[in-house]
Formats: C-alpha cells, sequence, structure tokens
C-alpha cells in the first residue's frame, strides 16, 4: 500500500483549511446575519445525512444551549417522508439548516423542498457553491476551502461545523465566542504536533471494539468519530452519551475494549467516573480533554491545551479521531482512500 494518502493529506491540510473557513464566514457575515434577523424564529431544525446528520445534532444542541431558542437535528430523510414528526406547529416559524458536503445528497434535496412547502427559509452550508443545495437555499453559504476528493469526510465535517458554531454564536451575539473560533486553526496546528503520532501508536493496539463517549454537543461528535472508523477501517464501534453508557452497553466491556471519551467542562467529573467504571471491569480508556484531570489513571490520555472552553473547542477533538481511524485502517491492511461499499454522494431516485 501506498504511503502517500488522499484523506490523510485532507486530515492534516485542517488548520490552514479553518483558517480559510474563517475568513469567508467573516466575509460573510453581514449576508448570514441578515437572514438570521428576517423572521422571528420558533425554532432552527439542522439536517443532514450521515456525517452531516452527526453533525446536525452537534449542531443543535450547541444552538439551543448557547441562544435559548428551541433547536433539533434531524436526519433529512425524516423530514422528507415524516414531516408530522418533525414539525409540531404548523404555523411556528422554522429556519432549516441544510448540511451537505457534496450539495447533491438526495434526501437533503427532498428536506429543502418539504421544508420550502411550508413557505419557510432554508439556509444551505456545503462546499460547492454551485450544488442543488446552494441553488435550492434561500441563503447558501459554500465552504470551497473544504471541499474534498475522499470519499470519508474529515475537514469538511469540521468546517462545516465551525460554520454551524459561527451562525450559532452570530445569533447569540457572542461576540467572545466568535473570536474564540478564530484562534482554532492555531490551536490544530499545536495538537496535531502533540499528539498525532501518539494516536497512530494507540490505533495500532489489538482492540476488538472501540466504543466513544460525549455528553452534551459532544455527543453528536462521538458519532461522528465512530462512523469515521466504521468507514475507514471496517472496525466495530459505538457511541454513547456518557452515562448512557452504564446502562447495559458496559457489559460488553472486556481486556479488548477501547473506550474513548470526548471530555466535556461541564460533566468533566462525573464523565471520567464512567472510564474508571470501564478499567475496573478490564477495559482500557483514552481520554481527550483540555487539561489533565487531578487524580485521573486513565490507560491513555490527550490534553488539548487549547485554553477555550467546551463550546469553542469542540472541533479540536475530531482530527485527532480522524488520525485514529486513519491508522486504524492502515494496521488493519486496508487503505481508507477507498472505504468499502461507499461514494462521495448518495445520489437517490425520488
Amino acid at each position: 500500500m501506498a504511503d502517500k494518502s488522499i484523506v490523510l493529506e485532507e486530515i492534516m491540510s485542517q488548520p490552514q483549511v479553518w483558517s480559510s473557513t474563517w475568513q469567508r464566514l467573516e466575509g460573510n457575515r453581514d449576508r448570514l446575519a441578515e437572514l438570521l434577523a428576517s423572521q422571528c424564529w420558533d425554532a432552527i431544525l439542522f439536517t443532514g445525512c450521515g456525517s452531516t446528520h452527526y453533525l446536525s445534532l452537534a449542531a443543535a444542541n450547541l444552538h439551543q444551549q448557547m441562544t435559548g431558542q428551541r433547536a433539533r437535528g434531524v436526519p433529512a430523510s425524516e423530514i422528507a417522508f415524516f414531516p408530522a414528526s418533525v414539525y409540531a406547529d404548523a404555523d411556528a416559524q422554522v429556519l432549516l439548516v441544510a448540511i451537505s458536503r457534496s450539495g447533491e445528497t438526495s434526501e437533503t434535496l427532498w428536506a429543502v423542498d418539504r421544508h420550502h412547502e411550508r413557505r419557510q427559509a432554508v439556509l444551505g452550508l456545503t462546499c460547492r457553491g454551485e450544488s442543488p443545495l446552494a441553488r435550492r437555499a434561500d441563503l447558501a453559504l459554500a465552504v470551497a476551502e473544504a471541499d474534498e476528493a475522499s470519499v470519508a469526510q474529515t475537514r469538511a465535517f469540521t468546517s462545516l461545523y465551525i460554520a454551524a458554531q459561527y451562525i450559532s454564536g452570530l445569533m447569540a451575539g457572542e461576540e467572545p465566542f466568535l473570536d474564540a473560533l478564530s484562534h482554532l486553526p492555531a490551536r490544530l496546528e499545536t495538537v496535531l504536533g502533540r499528539h498525532g503520532e501518539f494516536m497512530a501508536q494507540v490505533a495500532a493496539g489489538d482492540w476488538e471494539r472501540v466504543i466513544y463517549l460525549g455528553s452534551g454537543p459532544y455527543y453528536g461528535l462521538a458519532c461522528e468519530a465512530m462512523l469515521k472508523l466504521k468507514e475507514m477501517s471496517l472496525s466495530w464501534s459505538e457511541a454513547y452519551h456518557f452515562l448512557e453508557f452504564r446502562h447495559g452497553p458496559i457489559s460488553l466491556v472486556d481486556e479488548r475494549t477501547l473506550v474513548i471519551g470526548l471530555l466535556s467542562d461541564t460533566a468533566e467529573d462525573a464523565e471520567r467516573a464512567v472510564l474508571a467504571d470501564v478499567r475496573r471491569l478490564g477495559g482500557r480508556t483514552l481520554a481527550i480533554a483540555d487539561a489533565p484531570g487531578a487524580g485521573a489513571d486513565e490507560t491513555y490520555a490527550v490534553d488539548l491545551g487549547s485554553g477555550l472552553n467546551e463550546r469553542a473547542r469542540a472541533a479540536l477533538y475530531l482530527p485527532l479521531l480522524q488520525l485514529f481511524a486513519f491508522h486504524r485502517a492502515r494496521a488493519r491492511g486496508l487503505d481508507p482512500d477507498r472505504p468499502r461499499h461507499l461514494q462521495q454522494a448518495v445520489v437517490l431516485q425520488h
């Protein structure tokens, strides 16, 4: 297998891509603010498919926390086929944020059409400005620098998530939060330099199963990390809310189980207690946090050292977990540039 890899290059390009993404967001600030202020929105609905569905879960959780506004993340197919389960109030003013790397994903386009039947606005987030999503949305933000040649999303996911964070920060009027996002590229450069090789070492372990845990907006990110591992390395993997893991799934833990925790600030003590339970049962843990835990005895630990709060730093977790998936694939003799049974965009006949 050749040493060069498209997906590895895309993972490692994220500091530069995030910087370009930030500049694009700032350049579109007035257009975004105009749409966000055009209605007194009752709720924000985030949607996507696959990776961008998980992005929607994380974005909706963050948005509601930051703004106090009702927000929900749902798969686009649920909007297309089961709208009554999504739109509880026929008269509610709902802004749909539709997210698709390619802008061609069929279910996402169906969801946009369904939402337009309500005569309400759609904000499209994509990497391709000439895509069907960009054309159909009332306002489209195309983060072209984050587009990818690979099948598995890496820099597209993180850049589109930062765009969703930016939107929430604008609606909340949180200038310190927006400023914190501008520091992410430099912070990521440091994180990759310090911990990139370490993630390769952990990925080479003899793991039978890998489980990701996250709370709040980090749950959606844990789901995305799970998906990356499945796509690239064909590994058994699941994702759970931290404390939910005790309610049944912890029965899976043995000495060949690695549990990776995306630690928050808000619930860090409770989250570390879950990881301690895993170790007592013979499992191994990898704790990713912004700073070392007092008295923590993790099997493996990564300290991001960003100095940013849990809302602003969230995207920093993903590149390390993408590297883990990449190196896990290589360790299993697989080519992460060619995931089995997958293509860049799912285009269906309706």
